[in-house]
């Protein structure tokens, strides 16, 4: 018999893959609200549904992240078209390119995107990311941009972006903001630090004088040395997993 008193019992309208995704990007809303990487109700994070081809995961629009819950993220199909019921709509502009990412890439499982000021404003420089610092090193190799469109309403522009992407791990959206493609959520997540770190490192670094470029075969061996996307060290998942515990400790409703 079921405990009906559990607050965090699984819904049975949700199968144990897709409540178990659904923890997951919740408490990845919750944790980028922890670190400041909000952006009103704006902004998105999409995941992939384990077992269901063509389903997605992505937050209710209108909702803070402090808000998003696991029972309240909105499926939506490849077009953006909702599956099943929700209380909530999304926003269009959410799913724009998002949606063109993950039907192209089958190992695109989540894409991320954010406008915070230290990402945004290398968007905003003409030579874009500086690899002057050793968190932006990690990124040799793994970066493109996109040319700047305007608001991401427009699904052609979905195709665009992806092309630009060219396969790369990281695009910065210029004058815009970055969007990261990981093949699970703590990569994803692992990448979206990477580049938030570099961003913030680099804008210190310009606020000083003249940054100090890298050579490249230093970058490569930073690459190839990297412990963030290593299998032995979690592959991401253990940086994760430390976060989740602390916004379950400031608050676990996020697993409703």
């Amino acid at each position: 018999m079921r405990d009906t008193t559990d607050p965090f019992l699984r819904p049975e309208r949700f199968g144990p893959a897709e409540w178990e995704a659904r923890v997951q990007l919740a408490a990845t809303y919750r944790i980028f609200d922890h670190l400041g990487w909000d952006e009103l109700i704006y902004n998105h994070i999409s995941l992939r549904v384990p077992g269901e081809d063509g389903h997605f995961l992505i937050n209710p629009f209108g909702l803070h992240y402090r808000e998003v819950t696991a029972s309240n993220l909105v499926k939506v199909d490849i077009e953006g078209r909702i599956v099943g019921h929700s209380d909530w709509p999304i926003n269009p502009a959410g799913f724009t390119f998002h949606g063109a990412i993950h039907a192209a890439q089958p190992d695109a499982h989540c894409v991320m995107h954010v406008h915070t000021t230290p990402t945004m404003a290398v968007c905003c420089l003409e030579e874009g990311l500086s690899f002057s610092n050793f968190y932006a090193a990690q990124l040799h190799g793994a970066v493109a941009y996109h040319e700047f469109e305007g608001i991401t309403v427009h699904l052609d522009e979905g195709k665009r972006i992806l092309a630009s992407a060219g396969g790369k791990p990281v695009l910065l959206l210029r004058n815009h903001g970055p969007v990261v493609i990981g093949r699970t959520l703590p990569h994803a997540f692992g990448l979206m630090w990477l580049v938030q770190r570099a961003c913030e490192v680099q804008m210190a670094t310009l606020s000083m004088g003249r940054p100090r470029p890298i050579p490249a075969p230093v970058m490569e061996g930073c690459v190839r040395d990297s412990l963030n996307f290593n299998p032995k060290f979690g592959a991401g998942a253990d940086a994760f997993a430390a976060l989740q515990r602390l916004v379950d400790a400031r608050d676990p409703g996020y697993r409703r």
